[in-house]
């Protein structure tokens, strides 16, 4: 049987469930585990670190070090935290934790952006990862592993039991050859909404080859619309945050309220039947925006990436964006960063290609004769200009639709030279 890593596709589903009172019990139980052995490893690298500095070999110290070193695995944490040999504790939420925590040095040591590894606070969220194992078993299938597929409407995961879920696609449990399941993830968002994520696997594709189109697509992303194509069309920016962010504002203010009356009653907020029921409220507010933003994103990137052979987009770096104090709060509704993620992994998941080019004055230069507005003394165009005329050529651009086709034709010289 071959591992996650030796089969050619891979595939991430996600699904909602909805556990019984029991089993929210046990996932509470793993979560909380989980957090507290990786905080564990975070305060062992400190303590090492901090030990490691001394030169001097004292045998104290050095003592220290070799039982820090020691606990550094899951049995042996088990051992020394008697509570973790709870048996309702998924052995491989433990080892997983401690897995994330090398992953999260590994990433440290790569792109240090994201710091070292930090302590994980307590919050209303839940999360803790296991795998799916395939004992005496020769080939791996979605419902003969220990996380497995009933039906479509059922799956059995360890020490959880049986699930309902919702939104397994049926295409899937109904593909003959093999598909591993890998690590699978059990979540519980701040809107009390529980969710599991699995990675699959297969040497078979998972989505059917398009066609070619013999098309190709620039875009430009604003504020103004969303996206403006270089074949003219356009598509309106829904500005999902902004229509129900007076509502929001409202039952924020409730929530305010509450907590500081809590607090002069000097009760505990996770006591305050009021409290949380203002704050369920104010965490589906915020759920319904991500979910319409983000099943808008979806739709978006699918259409984009099946009807073109090749998208061509600029790189955004969104966290330099939101600098500009002005446009902060329509650059995060408008989730700019997350649609190119989706539009990347699209292109490698339908056989498409997707690149993105440098911003640098495609929307300074006219695409006619190639003049770069704020050379030879002209000013460069700001926001407000929507609409100009180029001084050399004398063509009236819009904005956005000569930007979309200055992209287009910087990815089009990129994939000549590559």
């Amino acid at each position: 049987m071959k591992s996650m890593a030796q089969l050619e596709y891979h595939y991430g589903l996600k699904v909602r469930i909805y556990p019984s009172d029991y089993q929210k019990q046990i996932i509470k139980v793993n979560s909380d585990a989980s957090r507290f052995i990786y905080n564990e490893m975070v305060a062992i690298g400190k303590e090492l670190w901090q030990l490691n500095r001394v030169k001097l070999s004292i045998d104290t110290v050095q003592d220290r070090i070799q039982q820090l070193k020691l606990r550094q695995n899951a049995k042996q944490m088990s051992n020394h935290f008697q509570f973790l040999e709870d048996k309702r504790i998924d052995s491989l939420a433990k080892a997983n934790a401690i897995q994330n925590y090398h992953k999260a040095w590994n990433a440290f040591r790569k792109v240090h952006e994201a710091g070292v590894p930090k302590f994980h606070r307590k919050s209303y969220a839940w999360r803790y990862q296991t795998n799916c194992q395939y004992p005496k078993q020769k080939t791996a299938r979605l419902d003969n592993g220990t996380i497995c597929f009933e039906d479509r409407k059922h799956i059995v995961v360890p020490k959880l039991g049986r699930l309902r879920i919702k939104g397994a696609q049926q295409r899937l449990l109904d593909r003959q050859g093999e598909t591993r399941i890998g690590t699978v993830t059990i979540s519980k968002d701040a809107a009390d909404r529980f969710f599991l994520s699995l990675q699959l696997a297969s040497d078979t594709p998972f989505v059917s080859k398009l066609s070619r189109t013999n098309r190709q697509i620039g875009i430009d992303l604003n504020t103004e619309n969303f996206l403006t194509a270089s074949d003219g069309r356009t598509i309106a920016n829904p500005r999902y945050y902004r229509t129900i962010k007076g509502k929001l504002a409202k039952a924020q203010r409730t929530l305010s309220r509450r907590q500081r009356r809590a607090k002069k009653e000097q009760r505990s907020l996770r006591e305050s039947k009021n409290y949380q029921k203002q704050r369920l409220l104010v965490a589906k507010i915020h759920a319904r925006v991500f979910d319409r933003r983000h099943d808008f994103l979806q739709r978006t990137s699918t259409a984009l990436i099946k009807n073109q052979d090749l998208v061509v987009a600029e790189e955004l770096r969104s966290k330099n964006l939101l600098k500009n104090h002005a446009l902060a709060m329509s650059i995060s509704d408008v989730g700019w960063r997350s649609f190119l993620g989706m539009l990347s992994y699209k292109a490698d998941l339908y056989d498409r290609q997707f690149i993105t080019v440098s911003p640098k004055n495609t929307t300074q230069t006219c695409h006619d004769c190639g003049f770069v507005m704020g050379s030879d003394g002209t000013e460069k165009l700001t926001l407000a200009d929507r609409e100009w005329i180029c001084p050399q050529c004398h063509v009236h651009h819009i904005r956005d639709y000569n930007a979309a086709l200055n992209i287009l034709e910087k990815g089009l010289q990129k994939q000549q030279k590559a």
